[in-house]
């Protein structure tokens, strides 16, 4: 597997400090899965998985999440649409995930999405 790099042009905030309703909260989700699917998928329509693969989710934001808890929960649907392109489960045994923060431009939001295989 050859190593891919995407940026999405998504807002990770903390859904825990949110106050939303349901189907806002659902609405954002909805998008941001489908997002890191849609664009994993025009950078490489079919992904083999054989043997371990690394992924490194890393929100960039002019301030840091906390890391333990609100950073993890604030990429849990690029992490979904993330799975869904695997075409796995994103408990799979085979990926390990991390998580990463970087500050960025006042008022610019993203994610980088890089897969490669572990070591």
């Amino acid at each position: 597997m050859t190593s891919i790099v995407v940026t999405l042009p998504i807002r990770a905030e903390s859904v825990a400090n949110l106050r939303e309703g349901w189907a806002a909260r659902h609405k954002r989700a909805k998008a941001h899965r489908h997002t890191a699917w849609a664009m994993l998928r025009a950078e490489a329509p079919a992904c083999a998985i054989d043997g371990r693969i690394a992924v490194t989710i890393t929100r960039i934001a002019p301030r840091p999440l906390d890391s333990h808890d609100n950073l993890r929960t604030s990429t849990k649907a690029a992490v979904d649409g993330i799975a869904d392109w695997l075409k796995l489960k994103d408990n799979d045994e085979r990926i390990d995930w991390a998580y990463a923060q970087e500050r960025g431009a006042p008022k610019h939001y993203a994610v980088r999405v890089e897969i490669r295989a572990a070591a």
